[in-house]
């Protein structure tokens, strides 16, 4: 069984971000093909991919196409049961899967003044009435699936599910812009930043092309909310500790520097996704423990 995934800028397309997470939150492998937003890019892979106008799209190994995160976790969720993309209780699944609904139609207005973009952060984004009323709904949800579930821990329903998937790129519209909730709820969104797979995502982001204008706020920026990567460069040449690509395990030819060593790459996207975050990488972090 395999899946192919359509997505678009990792810096920018919230919905792109959603789909992956319902594969690498939950451990099922997936081959990504992306196009950049805005271009004739993403139309011209959607050709693959119909009868999908946007992504995520989804494409099956017997053809089938899969378009919209609703129908790609209930999806994959009947593919792979012991994943736990839903909860088991009954009465957190259907929470879960309500805040899911919920989140895929609604909240306009946050999504309008507060575009996703992970590669800045604001000091503030003087967020009008109607920004406000969909916070003010976020935090009523979040706190009814915590009470519905009896949860203590990070997430809505019990262990992270697709809920918590879906409303990741909330989480960044608030750490990013700054935006004012509650300690309960940006308790709610430190988990998301500190996620191994949005660290992974969000890493991917910060190098996986270059700005899109559109996504730009004039506002004043702050840094970034979430763990703080560990010091690291890219650097023109080596030799490397690694002779081999932690990730492809092929011939090194692009290098970076951490901690006063030199670790090598197979290509370009491998060095950079990992100087952006290195502790996001575990393949990259178990050389470093030698």
């Amino acid at each position: 069984m395999s899946y192919t995934l359509a997505i678009g800028d990792r810096g920018y397309s919230s919905w792109s971000l959603r789909g992956w997470l319902l594969f690498d939150a939950f451990g099922i492998p997936v081959t990504c093909r992306t196009a950049r937003l805005y271009t004739d890019e993403l139309a011209y892979l959607l050709r693959e991919f119909v009868p999908a106008r946007t992504a995520p799209a989804v494409r099956l190994d017997d053809g089938t196409v899969i378009v919209e995160s609703l129908a790609i976790a209930e999806e994959l969720a009947s593919r792979h049961p012991d994943a736990g993309l839903w909860p088991q209780d009954p009465r957190a699944r259907a929470t879960a899967r309500s805040l899911a609904a919920e989140m895929h139609a609604g909240f306009a207005a946050l999504r309008s003044h507060c575009p996703m973009n992970l590669r800045l952060a604001y000091v503030d984004c003087a967020p009008p009435p109607a920004v406000l009323a969909d916070l003010a709904r976020l935090e009523v949800i979040w706190a009814n699936a915590r009470a519905v579930s009896g949860n203590a821990g990070p997430w809505l329903c019990g262990a992270y599910s697709a809920a918590d998937a879906f409303f990741a790129p909330v989480a960044t519209r608030i750490a990013g812009y700054n935006l004012p909730v509650g300690s309960g709820a940006m308790a709610y969104v430190a988990a998301h930043l500190a996620h191994p797979s949005f660290r992974k995502w969000r890493a991917m982001g910060l190098v996986d092309g270059a700005d899109q204008p559109f996504y730009d706020r004039p506002y004043a920026r702050g840094p970034w909310p979430g763990p703080v990567p560990l010091a690291a460069r890219a650097v023109a040449e080596g030799p490397s500790v690694n002779a081999l690509c932690p990730y492809s395990g092929k011939p090194v030819a692009q290098f970076m520097e951490l901690g006063g060593r030199v670790w090598g790459f197979c290509n370009a996207f491998c060095r950079d996704k990992t100087v952006a975050d290195p502790e996001a990488w575990p393949e990259f972090m178990a050389l470093t423990s030698h």
